[in-house]
């Protein structure tokens, strides 16, 4: 089962009384990377897992943009766009999500993702990926110069759920 992470700051920088992650603003801009998808056109479960990762930050983060970073188009579709697409429907105002649609690989997803946030203002990111994926996605965008900060675990990221899930 794949899971997912966001960035590099472990629960101890949070003050143990918090429910909740620290939020960030425009400043901080939460980047979702892409998962190849179905011949159709349709989402991977592994995409989906990161996309409630990022769904739950950007609930979190109100006032910061969210990238969706996928090229590699099937049926027509590119995984940027159908993120898009996933984030809109749940509610996220469309002018908050800006697509990169080129990316074929975690290294264009750094450095078309640095364009983005050069574009838009944002100096810095919370970066949703796999956690296996997560030290190579890290690293390559150490590389291309982005500053990465923020992360949960798994388990943190379920807890973080039932927190903003409606109660019975």
């Amino acid at each position: 089962m794949a899971f997912l992470a966001l960035g590099v700051v472990t629960a101890a920088a949070r003050p143990a009384h918090a429910d909740l992650p620290p939020a960030h603003g425009p400043d901080t801009a939460i980047v979702i990377l892409g998962y190849g998808l179905e011949p159709d056109g349709g989402m991977r479960p592994e995409l989906v897992e990161r996309l409630d990762a990022g769904y739950a930050a950007a609930l979190m983060s109100t006032a910061s943009p969210v990238i969706v970073t996928g090229g590699n188009p099937q049926a027509g579709v590119t995984e940027a766009r159908a993120m898009a697409d996933w984030l809109i429907t749940r509610g996220l105002p469309p002018d908050r999500v800006h697509l990169e649609a080129a990316a074929r690989t975690t290294v264009e997803n750094a450095e078309y993702s640095a364009e983005v946030m050069d574009e838009i203002g944002s100096h810095d990111a919370v970066l949703i990926t796999s956690a296996d994926h997560l030290p190579r996605a890290l690293a390559t965008f150490v590389a291309a110069g982005i500053s990465v900060i923020g992360t949960y675990t798994p388990d943190e990221l379920f807890d973080l759920l039932r927190v903003l899930s409606p109660k019975p």
